[in-house]
């Protein structure tokens, strides 16, 4: 009888000004390694461009072995690299028991938008799985978009986040809007 081999999990960040091909090359270089990714986040972020994985290995198989393969590939295309091992209370999927919802900002830029709408959401204990901001409009007017993936806890409404939320949408003269994200049955 053969033991099973242990898995590892590592959390892997990739940062730098952006540009065609970032994306294969970092997966050709864990493809290469052996890795599987099991979870994913790229963006472009004024310019630069932004990844983190959740990559797993067999053991044996270490940090520094990890670190010293993707290091030439990043420094080729002139991307920062940060790796970090994963505990295995760190590796399990945290669904919610609750709704899942997009919630929504529209308005004019203006300092504090993130933190206002995000602090409320805190201080009711709801969890944000997601968030992403862009400036649209044009440079006279420019308006501030904030979308936010959020998983509320138990006894918590998309109805009483809306009201929650109420307050600011009048003082910072924005709009706000929250929609279940009704998951799809396979």
């Amino acid at each position: 009888m053969t033991q099973q081999q242990e898995i590892l999990h590592y959390a892997v960040s990739v940062v730098g000004k952006d540009r065609p091909g970032i994306v294969a090359a970092i997966t050709g270089g864990l493809f290469n390694l052996g890795c599987n990714i099991a979870d994913s986040s790229c963006t472009m972020l004024g310019g630069e461009f932004a990844m983190i994985l959740i990559v797993s290995l067999k053991k044996p198989f270490s940090k520094s072995r990890l670190i010293e393969e993707l290091k030439p590939v990043c420094d080729q295309i002139g991307m920062s690299l940060g790796v970090r091992t994963l505990h295995p209370d760190e590796i399990t999927r945290q669904e919610s028991d609750g709704e899942i919802c997009m919630i929504s900002v529209y308005g004019a830029d203006q300092p504090g938008i993130v933190y206002r709408v995000t602090r409320e959401l805190a201080a009711r204990n709801i969890n944000i799985t997601d968030l992403n901001t862009k400036l649209i409009g044009t440079d006279e007017e420019p308006v501030y978009v904030l979308m936010l993936e959020v998983a509320l806890p138990e006894g918590e409404s998309p109805e009483g986040v809306e009201h929650i939320l109420a307050g600011l949408k009048k003082e910072l003269n924005v709009e706000i809007g929250v929609r279940i994200i009704t998951p799809v049955a396979f």
